[in-house]
């Protein structure tokens, strides 16, 4: 089966994106690649965007799609919620950064802190990829220790020391620039197969500092924990004197106003928020026992005392973000009842419709999620059933990719191709069911054949 996707799908796309196709020609000129953010790029070229409300994007060429992408998963109440877009205005015309200390970003914390009471003390940053590279810094100072654990498959940003087996094969390096002394103090271990883990985690239990953890994995393929996994990898951390970490930069305020914490039962040392939390704007959170946290205190102290620089960033607390992400958690929180039963009621229908789809057109899938996050994964001779990055790894994503660009040309629906979907506030039953047909008169078409 051909690897790129068919012709008249891709002369589709051209004709309706030929002033993206001219943009994307031009941004060769001046970006690597013609791209700032990796995984932006899609084959021919990506449409680009010109404005985005609710659920919907506008390309420059007129064309609106239905996005399922929504801002990395961030957009929870969609683009440019009008409470959200007031606020910033309104801190716009008062200041866009201080460079000081400001009470929105107290009032801010208040609003994690009351959703999240582990939350004792905090610490913000610019972007995820910092708060999850302080989270192992501060637990390296706590313990004394070297090694962390993260997941196979496990994304934490792109910070050094936990861009490793990341992608498939996981054995080999994630890319140029990362030296051999900083992956020995890295350890993989596979979710969802607790005895493997804790065989790893035995052998470097004397040197372990942390484990880190998506309590489901993003953009390894929106796999959700099987039973007790978490609990025993915690439960091993707290034995073994070394922290447990939960990356909740992209579940967190998505599979509750309380987070992927409450809901499965865990009680982290530390934990990461982002996305969600900042209203659209770029942010990074740290969170966690006050003891720990204290660590990075520097306040009162000379350079020999200070334990670990945990520095926040020039943009860190910037009035904007705090704004944004202060409308968008007062927003959740007045109307969670109503917001979370809708938005995994949809990711429901969506999986459940989605999957019968294939069932009855005989293409073997495995549709993987939870409330509003969702994935289709293409099975093959190598993989019958995903529970993990290997897995995804070894499905078929060639037609993943032609679904999705399917789906971009002939349907106006917005997937970032191989990337989960993520339902916000302002989809609806009938966007649903929109999708499910549109996948419908995709697979009784010819994508999936040989020579079209």
């Amino acid at each position: 089966m051909s690897l790129a996707v068919s012709t008249k799908i891709q002369k589709k796309y051209s004709k309706r994106t030929r002033k993206s196709r001219e943009l994307y020609r031009e941004s060769l000129l001046c970006f690597p690649g013609g791209i700032s953010h990796n995984i932006r790029h899609f084959e021919p070229y990506p449409f680009y965007t010109k404005s985005a409300k609710g659920k919907n994007l506008l390309d420059v060429d007129g064309n609106k799609y239905t996005d399922y992408w929504m801002g990395h998963w961030a957009l929870l109440i969609g683009h440019s919620h009008p409470v959200v877009a007031s606020a910033v205005r309104n801190q716009a015309n008062r200041g866009t950064l201080f460079g000081t200390v400001n009470k929105l970003s107290l009032d801010l914390a208040y609003a994690i802190k009351d959703a999240m009471p582990r939350a004792e003390l905090i610490r913000y940053s610019s972007t995820g990829s910092e708060a999850t590279m302080y989270a192992i810094r501060l637990a390296r100072a706590r313990t004394g220790r070297r090694v962390v654990a993260k997941i196979v498959g496990g994304w934490h940003g792109y910070n050094t020391n936990l861009l490793q087996s990341v992608n498939y094969p996981f054995e080999l390096d994630e890319g140029l620039g990362l030296i051999q002394d900083e992956e020995q103090f890295v350890e993989s271990i596979p979710f969802n197969d607790l005895e493997r883990s804790l065989k790893i985690l035995n052998t470097i239990r004397d040197d372990l500092a942390c484990i880190i953890v998506e309590p489901v994995l993003g953009g390894a393929g929106c796999i959700t924990p099987q039973r007790d996994y978490l609990h025993g990898l915690q439960e091993f951390a707290t034995a073994n004197d070394a922290l447990f970490i939960l990356d909740e930069i992209v579940t967190g305020f998505r599979l509750s106003f309380r987070g992927a914490a409450h809901e499965y039962k865990l009680e982290p040392d530390l934990f990461t928020l982002g996305k969600i939390v900042g209203g659209g704007l770029p942010i990074g959170v740290l969170c966690g026992d006050k003891d720990i946290m204290s660590l990075c205190n520097p306040v009162g102290k000379d350079k020999s005392e200070v334990v670990c620089y945990v520095g926040g960033g020039t943009f860190a607390a910037n009035p904007l973000t705090m704004t944004a992400g202060l409308a968008t958690l007062r927003y959740l929180k007045q109307n969670k009842s109503v917001i979370y039963p809708s938005i995994d009621k949809i990711g429901q229908r969506i999986r459940k419709g989605l999957e019968k789809v294939f069932s009855d057109s005989k293409i073997d899938v495995d549709i993987t999620g939870v409330g509003s996050l969702f994935m289709t994964h293409f099975l093959n001779n190598n993989v019958r059933k995903i529970s993990s990055a290997l897995d995804v790894g070894l499905s078929n994503k060639d037609l993943l990719r032609k679904y999705h660009f399917a789906l971009i040309a002939k349907h106006n629906i917005f997937f970032l191709p191989e990337k989960m979907g993520a339902i916000s506030s302002s989809h609806t039953l009938k966007d649903a069911e929109l999708l499910i047909d549109a996948t419908q008169q995709i697979v009784q078409s010819r994508l999936f054949s040989r020579d079209e």
